[in-house]
C-alpha cells in the first residue's frame, strides 16, 4: 500500500524557505524543481515569525499561494512546524522560557532554538502554532507529511528544567533511597534526603556525579520527546492519513536517544553532514545510513510490540531528510564537493534502505547566518555545475523506485547503545579520549573497508539473522544486556567484544572482581588493569599492528591468545583473544587498532563465522550494497576512486537500462545500480583469501 508521503518514486528535494523570497522567485522554483525531477520539499521550519508575527495574529496568505503552486507543480510538501526557532515577541514575553547553560548564564534572542523545552509557556506555544496549522493545512492536498520541529536536541537548567528534571528523577527511581544507589552518592557527601536538594548537574568545582549526568541526559532525551508527542497528536487527531516525523540530528553532542524516539516516528528521518575530506566522509556516509536503518527498524519492533502485534513484513522505512549538495563542512572551512561527489553520497544512503535524497537547501539564500550553507540552486543560479548533478541525480533516482522492494543484505550486527556513550563522555574516566560512538565508528569503517554489510542494533534486538555480533565499548551492561549476549554465543553466534564493554551497569556502576564484569565468564578471561595511552601514544601488537588509546593487563581463564603486545610493560601480554564456548566463539579486543589490523582481525573473525563480503571480487575502493527482497535483488556499485573499475556482476544497469553480461565497468566516481540476474545466494558463504580492500585517500 502507498502511504501519503510516499507516491512509489524515491523522495527527492530538501528544505524551501520562499518566505525569504520575492513571489516572483517562486514560480521559478516551481519551474526549476520540475526540471530536476523534485518531488518533495520541507516547508516552514524557521517560518514562526512569519506566520504568527505578533501573539495570536497569524498570515498564512504567503503559506497558501507557495503551497498551491507546488501542489499545481506536482510538487509535495513536508510541512513543518516552526518551533525550533520561537520569534522575537516571544523570547521578550516569556524571558523565564529563555535557555540557561550549566553554569547559569541565561542565553538570548537572535539564533535559532532559543527556548527551554521544559519551559510550560514554550511547550503551550508549540502547541498552538502546531494546532493552528494542522487546522488549516490538515487537507491540503500538497501536504504529504508533517515535520515536527527542526533537530532536537537543546537542553537547558532554568528553573523549569530543574523541577522537570526532579518529577523525571522521582518516576524513574522512585524514591531516595534508590537515587541514592544508583548515583554512589555517600561518594562525596552527595547522599539526598529531600528531593528538593536535587538540580541539574550544573558548573562544579570538580567532577560532577556521573550517574547525575547520565541521567540528566537520559532526562532530555524524556523531555524533547514529550514536546514532540504532544505536537504530533494535535496533527495526527487533525488527520491521521498525514504521517509524522522529525528530522534526527547526529553527533555525541545530542542529548536524545534516537532508537527510542523511533517508535514514536511515522518515519525515521535523519539530516547528515559528513565532516572527512578524504575516503573518510563515504564511511561516515555508510555509518549515517546503517545507523537510521537499525533504527528505523528497532522502532518498528517496539511499535509493534506496544500494540501487541508482529513486527511488519518488508524493508523499515527512513529518509535521508537533509544533506549538502556541494559541501563537506570541515574544521575551519567548506570543502567543495568534487564532480559526482553529492550523487554518490546520496546513492550511497539510498543503497542502505532510504526512500529517497533530501538536501539542507533548496536555494542559497542573499543573507542570514548559513547565507554561505550549501544549496542546489547556488548563488550563482541554475547555470552551474551544481545544478547540473542535481538535475542527473534526479533522473538517476527516478529510474531506482524498484529497490524499495529489497531490503539491505547484511550478516554482522554492529551494537550501539547511546547511554553507554553518553557515559564514557564523563570527565572522570581514566582518559578524555573515549568516544563512544568514534568506537563505533572504527569497527563500522573496518567492516566496510572489508566489504562486509553491517546492521547496527540496539541491546537487545534479535539476532537470530546474525552470524556475529560485534559490541565496540558497549559500556553499560545490565543483567537482561548480558543475557542478550549469552544467548547469541550460546547458540552458537560468533562475538567479538571491544575494551570498555560491560564493564559498568545501567546507572553506570562498576561491576566489581574484574573488568569486563558482565562478559569476563563468556570471554573466559579477566582484566586486571588498564593502561590509557596519550593522544600520541601507540602500543606495538604482535603481526606488526599498533593500538591507540587504550591498553590492558589480560589474564586468561579458558581463552587462548590471538595476539599479543610487543614491548613495554604488557610485553607478550595477550592484546586479542578468543574463546570458544559451545558452537559460538568470543573474541576480546583489548586496544584500538590501527585501521590496517582492525580490519585484518574483523575479516579473521566473520571467516570464522562463515561469513563472506557483499561482493568478494570488487576492486580497492569500489562500494558494494545490496538490496534484496522476494522479486529479485539490486547490488549498487559505487566507484570512490579516480579511475574506472570493472566489477563482475549480471544482469541490467538501472540507469542505462543496458545489460551487464559478467561486467560493469564503473567510470571514475561513477555508479551503477545492477538488477541482478539470477538472485545471489545468501551471504552466509565460504570466504575467499583475504585482501586489502582499503579505498584510497
Amino acid at each position: 500500500m502507498v502511504s501519503m508521503w510516499d507516491d512509489g518514486r524515491l523522495c527527492y528535494g530538501g528544505d524551501y524557505n520562499p518566505e525569504q523570497w520575492p513571489a516572483a522567485t517562486w514560480r521559478e522554483d516551481v519551474a526549476l524543481m520540475r526540471r530536476a525531477r523534485i518531488n518533495l520539499v520541507t516547508v516552514g521550519v524557521f517560518a514562526w515569525s512569519r506566520l504568527e508575527p505578533a501573539p495570536g495574529r497569524y498570515d498564512f496568505g504567503w503559506l497558501d499561494e507557495v503551497l498551491d503552486l507546488l501542489h499545481d507543480g506536482g510538487i509535495r510538501v513536508a510541512l513543518a512546524t516552526p518551533t525550533a526557532s520561537p520569534p522575537p515577541w516571544f523570547s521578550l514575553a516569556h524571558p523565564d522560557a529563555l535557555p540557561v547553560t550549566a553554569d547559569g548564564v541565561r542565553l538570548h534572542h537572535g539564533s535559532r532554538d532559543t527556548y527551554c523545552a521544559a519551559a510550560p509557556a514554550y511547550r503551550a506555544a508549540a502547541r498552538g502554532i502546531a494546532a493552528t496549522l494542522a487546522a488549516r493545512y490538515a487537507h491540503h492536498p500538497a501536504v504529504a507529511l508533517w515535520h515536527v520541529h527542526n533537530e532536537y536536541g537543546t537542553t537547558c537548567h532554568c528553573p523549569h528544567a530543574e523541577a522537570a528534571f526532579r518529577r523525571w528523577l522521582v518516576e524513574r527511581h522512585g524514591d531516595l533511597d534508590t537515587l541514592n544507589a544508583a548515583w554512589a552518592t555517600s561518594f562525596w557527601s552527595q547522599h539526598y534526603t529531600d528531593w528538593a536538594y536535587v538540580s541539574t548537574p550544573r558548573a562544579t568545582q570538580y567532577l560532577g556525579n556521573p550517574g547525575q549526568l547520565l541521567d540528566f541526559r537520559r532526562f532530555w532525551s524524556d523531555t524533547l520527546l514529550a514536546a514532540y508527542v504532544e505536537q504530533r497528536d494535535l496533527l495526527t487527531a487533525a488527520n491521521p492519513a498525514l504521517p509524522v516525523t522529525t528530522n534526527y540530528v547526529l553527533g555525541d553532542w545530542v542529548p536524545v536517544d534516537h532508537a527510542r524516539w523511533a517508535a514514536e516516528v511515522d518515519l525515521v528521518a535523519v539530516d547528515h553532514y559528513p565532516s572527512a575530506v578524504d575516503g573518510g566522509a563515504e564511511e561516515q556516509t555508510a555509518l549515517a545510513a546503517d545507523l537510521a536503518r537499525g533504527w528505523a527498524r528497532h522502532g518498528r519492533r517496539r511499535a509493534a510490540t506496544r500494540r501487541g502485534a508482529a513486527p511488519a513484513d518488508g524493508p523499515a522505512g527512513w529518509l535521508l531528510m537533509e544533506s549538502a549538495a556541494s559541501q563537506i563542512h570541515t574544521t575551519g572551512r567548506s570543502h567543495t564537493k568534487e564532480p559526482g561527489r553529492m550523487a554518490r553520497h546520496s546513492l550511497s544512503h539510498v543503497a542502505r534502505g532510504s526512500r529517497g535524497a533530501m538536501f539542507f537547501q533548496w536555494r542559497a539564500p542573499a543573507g542570514g547566518a548559513e547565507r554561505f550553507h550549501s544549496a542546489l540552486v547556488p548563488h550563482t543560479g541554475p547555470d552551474t555545475r551544481v545544478f547540473r548533478e542535481t538535475v542527473r541525480l534526479g533522473e538517476h533516482l527516478d529510474r531506482l523506485a524498484e529497490v524499495t522492494a529489497g531490503e539491505v543484505t547484511a550478516s554482522v550486527a554492529l551494537a550501539f547503545d547511546a547511554a553507554s556513550g553518553w557515559a564514557l563522555r564523563h570527565p572522570g574516566m581514566p582518559s578524555t579520549l573515549l568516544d563512544g560512538h568514534a568506537e563505533l565508528a572504527a569497527a563500522h569503517r573496518a567492516l566496510w573497508r572489508a566489504g562486509y554489510g553491517c546492521d547496527i542494533v540496539v541491546p537487545g534486538d534479535p539476532l537470530d539473522r546474525y552470524r556475529l555480533l560485534v559490541l565496540p565499548a558497549v559500556y553499560l551492561a545490565d543483567d537482561d544486556v548480558a543475557g542478550w549476549v549469552r544467548a547469541h554465543v550460546e547458540a552458537g553466534g560468533h562475538l567479538l567484544v571491544s575494551y570498555l564493554s560491560g564493564v559498568a551497569d545501567q546507572h553506570g556502576r562498576v561491576h566489581l572482581g574484574g573488568y569486563p564484569g558482565a562478559y569476563r565468564d563468556l570471554l573466559g578471561l579477566r582484566v586486571e588493569e588498564f593502561h590509557p595511552l596519550a593522544a600520541d601514544e601507540q602500543v606495538l601488537l604482535s603481526g606488526g599492528g599498533t593500538g591507540r588509546i587504550w591498553s590492558e593487563t589480560v589474564h586468561l581463564c579458558g581463552a587462548e591468545p590471538v595476539g599479543t603486545y610487543v614491548g613495554g610493560v604488557l610485553d607478550g601480554r595477550p592484546a586479542v583473544t578468543r574463546h570458544r564456548t559451545g558452537d559460538g566463539t568470543a573474541w576480546y579486543l583489548s586496544t584500538r587498532p590501527d585501521d590496517r589490523t582492525y580490519r585484518r582481525l574483523l575479516t579473521e573473525v566473520a571467516r570464522t563465522a562463515g561469513l563472506a563480503p557483499v561482493c568478494p571480487d570488487a576492486p580497492p575502493g569500489v562500494e558494494a550494497v545490496r538490496r534484496a527482497g522476494p522479486q529479485g535483488s539490486w547490488l549498487f556499485l559505487l566507484n570512490h576512486t579516480d579511475r574506472p573499475q570493472r566489477v563482475p556482476v549480471t544482469g541490467v544497469d538501472l540507469f542505462t537500462d543496458t545489460p551487464a553480461d559478467g561486467t560493469v565497468v564503473l567510470p571514475a566516481g561513477g555508479v551503477a545500480v545492477v538488477r541482478e540476474e539470477p538472485a545471489p545466494m545468501a551471504s552466509v558463504t565460504a570466504t575467499p583469501p583475504m585482501t586489502d580492500r582499503t579505498p584510497p585517500a
